[in-house]
């Protein structure tokens, strides 16, 4: 955010000079962001690797550890239940045993009593003998049960409990070697980004020491030199003529000059006027051919206002091939349109390529007469100086200067002024690039000369903007190029493409 903040927000037409350590910094912020993205790598793996990681693997923990304490639970659960059993057949045994001790004492009492009927006797003989079957029924029964129940016992205690912590054991080991692979993860999504951030180091350094100090200077001097000549030295004005005179008229004195007092004032007067960083800077309207200005700067906003002209021409060379062609266009299909409606727009753009070619012709007088001056002045500097300048350079932000301060400021090869003979000279040489890529909305036949025929959905490559006539330039996988309707299409274009958009 701290990069993004204080990043320059400049258009790419911005022509302020840049200097080495204005450049140095901006180096340093965008390494810094590299460094700051390399940051947010390690945040992102601390995210998904390690913390996020921690987190899925602790609920399967959780999970996992749960289940193995309900198999215990269970395990538990189930040998209460046989000891329960056991337990409830060794009580009922124990019953049937009280309860054949009271027959077995009742038929020997009554056995041994004189009074008693032999009934009697043999009803207690009876209980007797079903008391004593039935606790041995119990009798096998508890020891079935005993047995089962030391049998279960011995599993729980020698197999199912020794199992269910082994697992535990298992997952905690599991649990320990996880947490090592996270601290591993750590201190290598640290590592993997040291390489980039030591390059980033680097390169801040090598920023830091790309600063030149005399060039910065040198900038300021080129974007700001004013191109005045320093006045020259004042004359000796003599006040004692009359005194001598009257003595001697033969006496040899300089000569009165009324003329060059008020020469002299006037230049001290524009000297003062031309210190702007120590004075005022002279208040004045501003003039067409830039005559207000000092020579460099008047020599500067010429060249400028030139490219921008020629600029212009181009837009309009352009502006005029593309009516030309949908005129012809119309001439071979008059069911697409009228003809004769685009001849007001062909004679305006005409005349505005006239008007265009005449006010570059004008500024590039006024430039040829800067520049004179500026030659001119320079071969009278002495030879020293022109040796410092060639050996520090004329660099400027604006690309303006050269080595030979004779060849300052020259505009753009004359390519501008016969557009259509230059690009149809090399039109077809190499493929034009695409541009981008659209896609069929509607068929189109093509039947026409020069134009494509597509299909609904036909994916094709853009190398030519439409240019206000209603057509696009496509082409095929195979190569195959034609105008279509601009109407018909979906266009995409790229947002870094260099293709011919300003071709015909």
């Amino acid at each position: 955010n701290l990069v993004k903040k204080y990043c320059p927000k400049r258009s790419p037409k911005d022509e302020e000079p840049r200097f080495t350590s204005c450049i140095a910094f901006f180096n340093i912020l965008n390494e810094l962001n590299d460094y700051a993205g390399q940051r947010e790598v390690v945040a992102e793996e601390m995210g998904h690797r390690v913390y996020g990681e921690l987190m899925r693997y602790s609920h399967d923990l959780k999970t996992e550890r749960k289940m193995h304490l309900q198999e215990g639970r269970k395990a538990q659960q189930y040998l209460d239940m046989c000891w329960k059993q056991m337990d409830n057949s060794k009580k009922k045994f124990e019953r049937e045993c009280r309860e054949a001790e009271k027959a077995q004492q009742s038929y020997e009492r009554l056995d041994n009593d004189t009074n008693a009927t032999k009934a009697d006797v043999e009803k207690a003989k009876q209980q007797l003998n079903l008391r004593t079957h039935m606790a041995d029924e119990n009798k096998n029964e508890y020891a079935a049960q005993l047995q089962n129940f030391n049998g279960e016992q011995h599993k729980h205690y020698y197999i199912v409990i020794p199992q269910i912590y082994k697992q535990l054991q298992e997952m905690d080991e599991r649990r320990t070697i996880k947490l090592s692979e996270c601290y591993k993860g750590f201190a290598d999504s640290e590592r993997k980004v040291i390489p980039i951030i030591s390059k980033c180091l680097e390169g801040m350094i090598l920023a830091a020491k790309s600063v030149d100090e005399h060039r910065d200077s040198q900038l300021v001097i080129d974007c700001f030199k004013s191109g005045f000549e320093p006045p020259g030295d004042f004359p000796f004005e003599d006040y004692s003529q009359n005194i001598y005179r009257t003595i001697s008229d033969g006496t040899i004195s300089t000569p009165k000059q009324e003329g060059m007092r008020i020469d002299s004032k006037t230049t001290v007067g524009k000297a003062k006027g031309k210190l702007w960083l120590f004075g005022k800077k002279p208040k004045g309207p501003a003039l067409e051919d830039f005559s207000h200005l000092p020579p460099e700067q008047r020599r500067k906003k010429l060249q400028q206002r030139i490219d921008e002209l020629n600029r212009e021409l181009q837009k309009e060379t352009d502006q005029k091939d593309a009516l030309i062609k949908m005129k012809d266009v119309y001439e071979k299909n008059p069911q697409m349109g009228d003809p004769g409606s685009l001849q007001p727009k062909l004679t305006e753009t005409m005349s505005n390529m006239d008007r265009l070619r005449m006010e570059i012709h004008k500024n590039e007088a006024w430039l040829s007469e800067v520049e004179g001056k500026v030659a001119a002045r320079s071969d009278r500097r002495h030879s020293s100086d022109i040796n410092h300048l060639v050996t520090q350079g004329r660099e400027s932000p604006e690309g303006s200067y050269t080595d030979d301060a004779n060849q300052e400021v020259r505009g753009p090869p004359q390519q501008h002024a016969h557009p259509s003979e230059f690009d149809d000279e090399f039109e077809d040489d190499d493929p034009l690039p695409a541009i981008g890529h659209c896609k069929a909305i509607y068929p189109f036949d093509g039947h026409n000369e020069g134009t494509l025929a597509m299909k609904e959905g036909e994916i094709l490559y853009i190398i030519e903007e439409d240019k206000g006539d209603g057509w696009t330039r496509a082409r095929r996988h195979n190569g195959e190029e034609g105008y279509v309707p601009t109407s018909y299409i979906d266009v995409t274009l790229e947002k870094n493409s260099k293709g011919a958009v300003t071709y015909i």
